[in-house]
């Protein structure tokens, strides 16, 4: 079993040491992930466009934060990609009924032909985010080239940025789920209220509402019923006064 990039990387990390040369600090190895949010799955796009210095790139190892269990890493043509496996001293529920007794600690890419400097390459790694809103994770990167290494394993103290360290480690910070505003909700409750109301009372106006020739209809029946009364009133009268004769 290869050795994790933590013991590979020890001295590097406590002392700062770049070996073979060190890259210009805004040349640095990166991480972009396809969604930050807090126990959802993403996928960590890890780029990098530099050697050590002048010399060509043949192999990238990224350590795992010990909260990520599994990994699926992107199978990349012209590289070949490899899972360092670490044993839980304690094993932990998959949520599927089963038990995780050992964790992905590192993926090692090694490039069967090495990347220049100044060409960029990236890979893609899927995983599960931990429920740890609001903490950062980092990514200790070892960038192994034809001469030498670079190692991007450097992690800000408190009050330092990555901007402040010449070989950061790769990291983003897990952002909480976003909540759904009850203030919003009610508000979407009481204008779908609103608007249900608002039918309701159109639909109530339509039964009494005028016909084309702008006249409701109830007054038409009115005026209806009253000619019929003044009729039927004449032709009594017509015969009050032959029945008289």
């Amino acid at each position: 079993m290869r050795k994790p990039l933590r013991a590979v990387g020890a001295a590097t990390l406590a002392t700062g040491l770049v070996v073979a040369g060190a890259s210009v600090a805004s040349a640095h190895v990166t991480v972009t992930p396809s969604t930050t949010t807090a126990d959802s799955y993403t996928v960590l796009t890890f780029a990098f466009g530099h050697g050590c210095g002048e010399s060509a790139t043949t192999g990238i190892a990224i350590q795992m934060p010990e909260q990520i269990l599994s990994v699926a890493p992107e199978i990349h043509p012209g590289w070949d990609v490899e899972k360092v496996m670490e044993e839980l001293e304690t094993p932990v529920d998959d949520g599927h009924g089963g038990q995780y007794t050992e964790r992905v600690a590192e993926i090692v890419y090694t490039a069967k032909t090495p990347v220049p400097n100044g060409y960029r390459d990236s890979f893609e790694l899927s995983l599960k985010l931990p429920d740890a809103a609001d903490e950062t994770l980092d990514f200790p990167t070892v960038q192994t080239c034809e001469e030498g290494e670079t190692a991007w394993v450097e992690i800000p103290a408190q009050g330092q940025s990555s901007d402040d360290l010449e070989s950061p480690a790769p990291s983003f910070v897990v952002t909480a789920a976003e909540a759904s505003d009850p203030g919003a909700a009610e508000a979407e409750t009481e204008d779908a209220a609103a608007e249900a109301a608002s039918e309701d009372g159109s639909a109530t106006a339509s039964s009494v509402a005028p016909d084309d020739a702008g006249t409701p209809v109830v007054s038409w029946v009115a005026l209806a019923l009253g000619a019929a009364g003044l009729v039927l009133g004449a032709l009594a009268l017509v015969r009050s006064r032959r029945a008289q004769g």
